[in-house]
């Protein structure tokens, strides 16, 4: 792989939490393609199938909580990372209604726990914290949610990703201030947030792509709770380039990096459930679903949108791939999978760099 990121990541030891996750999973393969030591820190895979497990990776895995501080600070003290990317979560909106305890345990606590032994570990330079578009205090006035809005969130889920940010802020301004980077610390922390992210190699429930590809694969109709709910969709590609730019920002000392990040697709690319299955059975005609409305349902936000301007204006960085293609490279990997063909998380990584490459793309400098 050709040097990317100002080359930035090479021979740096890389300590990803949340790595046998889908996102994780993939950051995992790319930052070892980009010559990283990567350590991985997670509970064991979540799923059967699984991304990372069909990786095979040849890193190292810790496996453990992330509300285990002192096996967690064992980790950090064997390691001694140059970078922390904080990925482990409860992730799933649903699932909160249900637990939401465990979701602020895990995403609350849970960072608080990465940021405090990051403080107790020298050698850590950089933190990024990874959360969620669903952070915000979300208005659904149709208005794109910018870095400057207050954190919110109406269900547990949500609310504990507006609570994860507090912390990284809070842990931010006492221990790792700007005016003191350099004296006293050496260690820049910012956060990022992402909208939809899709992508071969997920399997988690209540997801809107892979429960399309479930119900293709056995022959069964998926409902679809809200159809017209409108989401920032990209590929899980597009915020790990948004995250590993960060991450190069900081390793390089930029302290106007040490902020929070939005990394979303364009305006165009906003799109409702229903506009997605649409696109989706373009590519997979047996996807069949049921639209299944219910005042039973737990809340959910309506319209979500993300302002990107200020990674475009600050970080150079821009999406890649429209939502066909989005949507075309995901359907086309699992394809591929149920099909017994090689997986195809390296041809999917290699196509989006050259693209990224003919656009001249900052960090493929």
């Amino acid at each position: 792989m050709p040097p990317l990121f100002a080359d930035q990541y090479r021979n740096k030891t890389v300590l990803l939490t949340g790595h046998t996750g889908f996102k994780g999973s993939w950051l995992a393969y790319w930052l070892h393609q980009l010559g990283a030591t990567v350590i991985g820190y997670s509970l064991p895979a979540p799923t059967d199938p699984s991304h990372w497990q069909l990786l095979g990776l040849p890193i190292v895995g810790e496996i453990g909580t992330i509300n285990d501080q002192q096996r967690l600070l064992s980790v950090f003290a064997a390691h001694q990372p140059d970078i922390v990317i904080h990925m482990a979560a409860q992730a799933l909106v649903r699932y909160s209604y249900r637990n939401p305890l465990e979701t602020i345990e895990t995403n609350v606590l849970g960072t608080a726990n990465v940021l405090e032994c990051t403080r107790q570990t020298p050698s850590v330079r950089a933190v990024v914290v990874v959360t969620s578009d669903k952070c915000y205090e979300n208005p659904e006035d149709g208005r794109p949610l910018t870095e400057a809005d207050r954190m919110g969130g109406y269900d547990p889920y949500s609310m504990s990703k507006g609570a994860a940010e507090l912390v990284t802020n809070s842990y931010r301004n006492s221990f790792f201030s700007l005016t003191n980077y350099g004296r006293t610390h050496q260690t820049l922390v910012a956060s990022v947030r992402a909208g939809n992210v899709i992508g071969g190699g997920d399997w988690a429930e209540d997801r809107l792509i892979p429960d399309l590809i479930r119900g293709s694969v056995s022959n069964q109709r998926v409902a679809i709770r809200n159809p017209e709910a409108v989401r920032p969709w990209q590929h899980v590609l597009e915020p790990l380039s948004g995250y590993l730019v960060v991450g190069q920002r900081l390793l390089m000392g930029d302290t106007a990096a040490a902020t929070g990040w939005n990394f979303g697709p364009p305006p165009d690319d906003i799109l409702p459930v229903r506009a997605v299955v649409e696109l989706a059975k373009t590519r997979w005609s047996a996807i069949g679903i049921d639209e299944v409305t219910s005042a039973n349902n737990p809340h959910e936000a309506q319209l979500l949108r993300l302002d990107i301007t200020k990674a475009h204006q600050q970080l150079g960085w821009y999406p890649v791939w429209d939502m066909r293609t989005t949507i075309e490279r995901t359907i086309d990997w699992y394809k591929a999978y149920y099909d017994n063909e090689p997986l195809r998380t390296e041809a999917d990584l290699n196509a989006y760099i050259q693209q990224a490459q003919a656009a001249n793309l900052l960090w493929t400098r």
